[in-house]
């Protein structure tokens, strides 16, 4: 009698080759980014800012990523690299690997520049980036010489209007956040302004301050010292509702002026970077943005602690886009 004992090992050793194969291939098929996500971060983390140190993107990606060093015990190293109205830092996020070590400090200039500058575009924004978190945002005031005769925004309107062209704005430069934000009041209150574009917001200020130009558009922040020692007269902010900061200067809204803009600040990561370590890096983030000490940080700069989620930032962005495009369009804004 033939025994069947050889058959019935072959079978447990074929199930056994089988199952190490379908093991091998589903460890195979795992998706790299999720075993990447969970040993993230391993290493140093740089977050890219794309202007000179000392403005508001460098102290916002400073208190933020000083405490995400903590949170996440790994450095995070901030890493400068203006140039070009922010383009140069953001290009080189966007070609950079998508593995959430290397981010990006966006303004709203990331919103901006596509529709602006055509020539040679940047990086599209909607499409380069994905967003992680939205952390903080800023009105801006339009802010005049005391020496202007007009003591209320209604004055300033009713001036502009009976001298049309010769009253001289500025702004930090063409194409910017300021810039935008004076052509859009331009064309909710049918006003003819002078546009003066200056090498950053400093320079602008203090030709205001002076007596140089009439006036112009300023981040809170660096609005405060100015109101505080009466250097310049604050007209108006550009935010939905008026500043802790300011509480006695009214919104351009609540003036009758449909104009709404802040300077928001986030982190965003190149596109590819995998989801579950994007929304490992919001967690952190708020976490960090829950701390009274960064809140407190911020607040002391002129910037509102803010909260999106990746999903609501990223819908901001490309609402922004559209917003901005459709703001240039209108006001026939010389593109470069």
């Amino acid at each position: 009698m033939k025994s069947r004992c050889p058959s019935v090992i072959r079978r447990p050793l074929s199930l056994s080759l089988s199952l190490s194969l379908s093991l091998s291939l589903l460890l195979a098929a795992s998706p790299l980014p999720l075993l990447a996500a969970e040993s993230w971060p391993d290493r140093p983390i740089r977050m890219v800012v794309p202007f000179a140190p000392g403005g508001g993107s460098d102290v916002t990606g400073r208190i933020i990523g000083q405490k995400l060093s903590e949170l996440v015990a790994q450095t995070v190293v901030i890493d400068n690299r203006p140039g070009a109205a922010s383009m140069l830092g953001t290009d080189l996020v966007a070609r950079a690997a998508a593995d959430g070590y290397t981010l990006l400090l966006a303004d709203l200039a990331l919103a901006i520049n596509p529709a602006y500058f055509v020539k040679q575009p940047p990086p599209d924004p909607v499409k380069a980036f994905t967003g992680v978190a939205l952390v903080a945002e800023t009105p801006y005031i339009l802010m005049v010489n005391p020496g202007v005769p007009a003591a209320t925004l209604k004055d300033f309107v009713a001036l502009a209007k009976a001298q049309p062209g010769k009253l001289n704005i500025g702004s930090s430069g063409n194409g910017g956040g300021l810039h935008l934000t004076l052509e859009l009041f331009k064309l909710r209150a049918g006003l003819d302004l002078n546009h003066i574009p200056y090498k950053g917001g400093g320079p602008a200020v203090n030709d205001t301050v002076a007596g140089q130009i009439q006036g112009t558009f300023i981040g809170m922040g660096g609005s405060l010292p100015f109101v505080q020692n009466k250097r310049l007269r604050p007209l108006a902010v550009t935010a939905a509702k008026r500043s802790a900061a300011l509480p006695e200067v009214p919104t351009l809204t609540e003036l009758g002026h449909d104009v709404v803009v802040t300077n928001w600040y986030g982190v965003v990561a190149p596109s590819a970077t995998p989801n579950a370590v994007v929304q490992r890096l919001y967690a952190e983030i708020g976490r960090a943005m829950a701390s009274p000490d960064v809140r407190e940080r911020l607040q002391a700069t002129g910037l509102e602690p803010a909260a999106q989620s990746p999903g609501q930032f990223q819908r901001l962005i490309e609402s922004e886009v559209k917003r901005w495009r459709q703001t240039i369009r209108d006001a026939r804004i010389q593109t470069e």
